[in-house]
């Protein structure tokens, strides 16, 4: 998949680029005026940046935030958070906009990442089914030899759809994860019967149903129905980094923390369509301005309001890894050393 870049801040576009060839670290730049012109470039990669489980990374930048923190900040787009945490991990980037439960299953592999940035505090994901065969698959205990899509293997769709499939009586081996990323490609794959069902967000998930193609199995894009399906509340996308770039990038990284604090105060005061507003048109194309407005004003409760991790999310979490990942389950896991609080208290 081609990752595309957007830099913020126009004006200096072209030394950002050449700033981030140098390597994955952020870099301070020489430029001489204001903080639209002169700062530190970081290097984001999103798990899908037109999706609206991932809608503050855009919305930061289009309020002008990062750059309001003398940030520029280049947002890349990875439909499959694994593959960011991947690129992470290679420090090809500095940082991911993705699920904070990588940072447990990374420590379960002898890696320290962390939470810097709190965003949801629920997953925002459906499992949709196609209504073909709706009727046959009452709940997850009825997806024993089903194809089951997922946006990558080892991404937080797959971590989620082996853990409805284990609580719910099977095993993982029970069910074939096929991964179809999102957008298009997901919906590509249910119209060819390549998926039963599959994990999915918005805008994605009202375009199956207005379509009449899917209906909803399992629904999580709200904090009541995350509690439902996964025993707890679920913190989900988060802006996590590597816990040594943390430590050493302090300064940056609060300047990150005070952007992203600011967006999640403004999103708790503004309505679904005010917040509509402010996205590109290209992110709500496919279903249509009123219906991207209606899907977010419905799961709007799954932003956290102050980007603080919720006191009982990450055990909810480790609880639900510990069902079936063999990097988590049977291993002693540091929940203090997969988030921290530092940076999202003093931003607000």
């Amino acid at each position: 998949m081609t990752r595309k870049l957007v830099v913020v801040g126009a004006a200096a576009a072209a030394l950002a680029i050449t700033l981030s060839a140098c390597g994955g670290a952020a870099k301070k730049s020489t430029a001489s005026g204001n903080n639209s012109a002169a700062g530190t470039t970081v290097k984001l990669m999103v798990g899908g940046v037109n999706k609206q489980i991932y809608l503050s990374a855009k919305l930061t930048e289009q309020l002008g935030y990062f750059t309001e923190q003398g940030l520029k900040v280049e947002l890349s787009d990875e439909p499959a958070g694994v593959n960011a945490e991947t690129a992470m991990l290679a420090g090809e980037v500095d940082g991911v906009v993705g699920f904070y439960d990588h940072t447990i299953d990374l420590q379960g592999k002898g890696k320290q990442a962390e939470s810097v940035v709190q965003l949801q505090q629920a997953p925002g994901e459906v499992e949709l089914c196609r209504s073909d065969v709706a009727d046959a698959i009452k709940s997850p205990a009825d997806w024993k030899g089903r194809k089951l899509g997922v946006t990558g293997l080892g991404s937080s769709t797959n971590f989620l759809t082996k853990f409805l499939a284990v609580h719910n009586g099977l095993q993982p081996t029970d069910i074939t994860s096929v991964a179809v990323e999102a957008g298009q490609t997901f919906i590509a794959a249910m119209q060819h019967k390549q998926i039963d069902c599959g994990m999915t967000t918005e805008p994605t998930i009202s375009a199956l149903l207005n379509t009449g193609q899917a209906k909803v199995l399992v629904d999580m894009r709200t904090p009541e129905g995350a509690k439902a399906a996964l025993g707890g509340t679920y913190p989900a996308a988060s802006l996590y980094m590597q816990t040594a770039w943390v430590n050493s990038h302090k300064p940056t990284v609060q300047k990150l923390a005070n952007a992203f604090v600011k967006t999640q105060k403004w999103i708790a005061a503004h309505s679904a369509a005010e917040i509509t507003d402010k996205m590109p048109a290209e992110y709500y194309a496919g279903v249509g301005k009123d219906q991207y407005i209606k899907a977010l004003d419905a799961e709007k409760a799954m932003y956290t309001p102050d980007g603080m991790m919720p006191a009982d999310g990450p055990q909810t979490v480790l609880n639900v890894l510990s069902a079936f990942d063999p990097s988590v389950k049977g291993h002693t896991i540091d929940l203090s050393k997969t988030y921290t609080t530092e940076f999202a208290k003093n931003a607000s």
